[in-house]
């Protein structure tokens, strides 16, 4: 009930996000449409950046409901988030207890950025499913009899395989690489290379992998090897210049500051308060807790080590971080084990709760009223749920009820994604996208194609309307007669360029909240 919460409900209630979502499962729309498996296209161009799984399994969505919509779209990621706080389960369960599998597997659910991803049709979910299974497979070769431990491993290499699929390099250096330090560290490190194990392994690897790329290479050759290979795996972990994505090093730690809240700001504190302690005393720590550490560290610095960051590439590493967090409130609620630590963030949190709560209620005079009905139900929704939620961590905290203390984080969550998810996307919409789909919508109606003038690729166009879509960046510098110039066309821009262009050259169509749809005059 709890998983369906926070990654099913409402997921049909909202558009698909520009952009990222809509170019995603315009692709997949596409592929399923034309019957087209193996190469993918993007707006009627080749798309090489990655390979076919997640479109795969959109497909698979689409034909199992009979339907192109944002609950097909969204269904197969939302199903593959809960299935891996699932394994985490199951995992924890067996290797730990219960009570630990429950705990660290509310808490992955209940990650901000892992809640919040899993609800929208991208392809990330996907390779951290796949790499949640590879790995959780590789540790079950520790603890599994020895009877049962190739085909502990064979699974690991299929689903490597898999995330391979779903992503690429990164799909492959994750798994096989957090194995490899994990087995030097558990001193089995020659278990690795055991016939009885590598050899199906990488037969069963090589046979998920291979045919797709050999028949890409095939029919694409040199242009697949030139965008795939080069640019889209070696030039994007190199250096970011040619797809504008380069971010600091310490990009991906700020992320997992918001990302991994509100169970990161525990996490932390805990560790830096024992730190010592750990390196003294890391033989006496549940191995377990170490494997996990490895997999986080390993994961963290390869993406760190990436000249190309983005804030969904993390991902792969939340499992693993909830195992180790799971962890320390599963000690904490039952031992109280770093009880002053864990109390003091359980403050700071309660604290933040209730000063959104004060400022939300005091800035009504100061705010515009245009404001306040956008933001509407969201802002009473936040203001009451906020105090309910920091009231009761104050008072759960204060009473050591700390069974309570847990259920109030995860209520605050839960309530936020599942009532939420919905409020804030729609008010997002509000500033862009809805004047987007209206218009796509207008220009079908109309038959007339659309172009877009000064502002980046928005792919609300082609998923919310029929008609063909130019993307000015894509073909170069335009002037604004010339994009007025074509026959049977509308213009997209944005409003406030308007003022800076002769009024009796065009004409305003539609006028929207950001964007504004134009013709010539006559």
């Amino acid at each position: 009930v709890l998983f369906y919460l926070i990654f099913f409900h409402n997921i049909w209630e909202y558009p698909l996000m520009d952009t990222d979502e809509t170019r995603y499962v315009s692709m997949a729309r596409d592929m399923y449409n034309n019957k087209e498996f193996l190469t993918l296209y993007l707006h009627g161009e080749y798309f090489f950046e990655k390979p076919p799984l997640y479109f795969w399994i959109e497909c698979l969505s689409f034909w199992l409901f009979k339907t192109i919509n944002e609950f097909s779209a969204r269904f197969p990621v939302a199903l593959l988030g809960s299935m891996t706080c699932f394994l985490v389960y199951f995992m924890g369960k067996k290797i730990v207890s219960r009570s630990y599998g429950v705990i660290s597997s509310i808490i992955l659910a209940t990650s901000i950025e892992y809640s919040m991803l899993s609800k929208l049709a991208i392809l990330d979910i996907v390779v951290s499913f796949c790499i949640a299974f590879s790995l959780c497979f590789g540790l079950a070769t520790l603890y599994c009899r020895e009877s049962r431990k190739k085909y502990y491993w064979w699974l690991f290499y299929i689903f490597s395989g898999l995330a391979v699929m779903a992503k690429g390099i990164p799909g492959f250096v994750v798994p096989f690489g957090s194995m490899f330090f994990i087995y030097i560290y558990a001193k089995k490190f020659k278990e690795l290379f055991k016939p009885i194990y590598l050899i199906p392994g990488c037969i069963l690897f090589l046979l998920i992998i291979l045919p797709w790329h050999l028949i890409m290479f095939k029919l694409h050759n040199p242009l697949f090897w030139n965008v795939y290979i080069i640019k889209h795996h070696l030039s994007r972990f190199a250096g970011a210049e040619e797809i504008n994505r380069s971010q600091p090093f310490y990009f991906y730690f700020i992320t997992l500051l918001w990302g991994g809240g509100p169970w990161i700001i525990s996490y932390v504190a805990v560790w830096c308060a024992n730190l010592k302690k750990f390196f003294e005393g890391i033989k006496t720590i549940n191995p377990f807790i170490i494997y996990n550490v490895i997999i986080v560290l390993f994961t963290l610095l390869f993406f760190t080590s990436s000249g190309t960051k983005l804030i969904t590439y993390i991902l792969p590493l939340y499992p693993f971080l909830a195992c180790i967090s799971g962890y320390i409130w599963w000690r904490y609620i039952k031992e109280g084990t770093n009880e002053k630590c864990i109390n003091i963030t359980n403050y700071i949190i309660a604290s933040a709760f209730l000063l959104i709560t004060l400022v939300g209620i005091a800035s009504t005079p100061f705010l515009p009223k245009e404001l306040i009905a956008d933001v509407g139900s969201l802002r009473v929704f936040s203001i009451l749920v906020a105090f309910a939620c920091g009231l009761a961590l104050l008072i759960f905290t204060k009473r050591r009820l700390y069974t309570g203390v847990f259920a109030s984080l995860v209520l605050f969550i839960t309530l936020f994604s599942a009532v939420g998810t919905e409020k804030f996307y729609q008010l997002d919409y509000k500033f862009g996208q809805y004047d987007l789909m209206e218009f796509a919508q207008f220009a079908e109606d109309k038959n007339v194609s659309l172009t877009t003038f000064k502002f980046g690729t928005k792919f609300s166009l082609i998923y919310y309307g029929d008609m063909p879509v130019v993307y000015g960046p894509q073909v170069g510098l335009w002037n604004f007669k010339k994009a007025l110039a074509k026959k049977n066309d509308f213009v997209i821009v944005k409003t406030k360029i308007l003022k800076d262009y002769n009024p009796k050259d065009f004409v305003i169509i539609k006028q929207g909240r950001k964007y504004s749809l134009i013709d010539k005059r006559g």
